[in-house]
């Protein structure tokens, strides 16, 4: 096994961690990983180094995951069989036709897509950041790398670091300020 194989391997776990918590389904997350693992170790060449392994496959695997979202999304299958909807019925519903046991809370449907619209209209304020401020943004708040990670992969120093972020800040609190909470936000 090469030096990079085994760095790749090495990383297995938290990438698997970060799938987890985006698909809640272990099965799913093993596959983005794998594909992800397969990726990498198919084009070695790939890598050039530019950021940290980590971080590289992070990016590998952001699209994997969405892959799998959309894969999946296609796969909920509803059967009309009679059979299994009076099986279906007898364990949700008891002969007098009321629940055997409350179904949970949805809470508010309506801000739940809110919130998806609100991630989207931050996504695409986080594209117009200028470069350096956009890139440790993301590595802080997305990526959840520390300062000396951030500082050795970008070669700017701490201080540096906390005004880029700063100012990354604010542009995105100026950019969701007229696009989110002065438009549809506000409306909600």
């Amino acid at each position: 096994m090469s030096d990079f194989a085994r760095q790749v391997q090495a990383l297995r776990p938290q990438l698997l961690r970060y799938a987890r918590n985006q698909l809640r389904n272990d099965a799913w997350a093993e596959d983005a990983v794998s594909e992800t693992l397969l990726a990498a170790l198919e084009k070695p060449q790939a890598y050039t180094g530019a950021a940290q392994l980590k971080t590289w496959l992070i990016g590998i695997l952001k699209h994997k995951v969405i892959d799998q979202i959309r894969r999946h999304r296609r796969e909920v299958s509803t059967t009309s069989d009679d059979d299994d909807r009076e099986d279906l019925d007898a364990l949700l519903f008891r002969a007098d036709g009321h629940w055997r046991e409350m179904p949970a809370d949805w809470g508010n449907p309506g801000a739940a897509l809110g919130q998806r619209q609100f991630f989207e209209v931050l996504e695409a304020c986080m594209e117009h950041l200028p470069g350096q401020q956009g890139r440790v943004f993301l590595m802080r708040e997305w990526l959840e790398l520390d300062t000396d990670e951030i500082c050795k992969e970008t070669g700017v120093s701490a201080t540096n670091l906390f005004v880029l972020l700063h100012r990354a800040r604010l542009r995105l609190r100026e950019c969701l300020q007229g696009t989110w909470f002065a438009g549809q936000g506000a409306q909600t």
